[in-house]
């Protein structure tokens, strides 16, 4: 039983060690009129996910694109503010994929994306502890994915409170100008009504 359990710790300790290394978070500008494109080497059957969520810019929404090696299309995306895409390697070499933003000629997009790899396992006979391992890393994955959509939305919604926030402060100023000035005008005017005017 002690045996099962420090295999257990073990297996554990090693996917949170693995982990960061499978999964990748980036944040880039896209700017108007361009396209910025990433890539990665995959072999034959290597599995590849990419989510991205576009977090500031416009109406939120970009193109994405997804290539093998030979530019055939594997997953085309228009005017999307949040996608996900799972690949499956059909051949060895560079898969390119882009964020195209040739939409806007005037605003720049902000576009969150992950990009996760998974192992690729030949032998079918796994381990009832590492079918386990695969599952929770694939669990704690998609918890990543959630957390980092909500903190996007909530920068987002900051934002706009702030934004929000600002304009009542100088509405509120300005309110206060304009009656100020209404009451002086007011009180000036019943003044000079009520004064005796003198002939000489």
């Amino acid at each position: 039983m002690s045996r099962k359990y420090t295999q257990s710790i073990c297996a554990i300790w090693t996917l949170l060690f693995i982990l960061p290394a499978l999964v990748s978070a980036h944040m880039i500008e896209v700017p108007a009129s361009k396209k910025e494109c990433f890539f990665e080497d995959l072999h034959i059957n290597d599995k590849m996910t990419v989510t991205y969520q576009v977090g500031g810019g416009g109406h939120l929404d970009i193109d994405f694109w997804l290539g093998d090696p030979n530019g055939l299309a594997l997953a085309k995306h228009q005017k999307q503010s949040t996608g996900t895409v799972a690949i499956t390697a059909e051949k060895d070499g560079r898969h390119e994929y882009c964020f195209s933003n040739q939409m806007s000629a005037v605003v720049d997009k902000l576009v969150s994306f992950n990009v996760h790899g998974v192992i690729y396992v030949v032998d079918d006979t796994v381990a009832p502890i590492d079918r386990e391992i695969r599952l929770l890393a694939v669990g704690l994955v998609s918890v990543k994915d959630e957390q980092e959509y909500i903190t996007v939305r909530e920068r987002r919604h900051r934002n706009t409170a702030e934004s929000t926030n600002s304009r009542v402060k100088w509405w509120a100023v300005v309110q206060f100008i304009v009656l100020f000035s209404v009451v002086a005008w007011q009180v000036y005017y019943l003044k000079s009504f009520f004064e005796v005017k003198r002939a000489f």
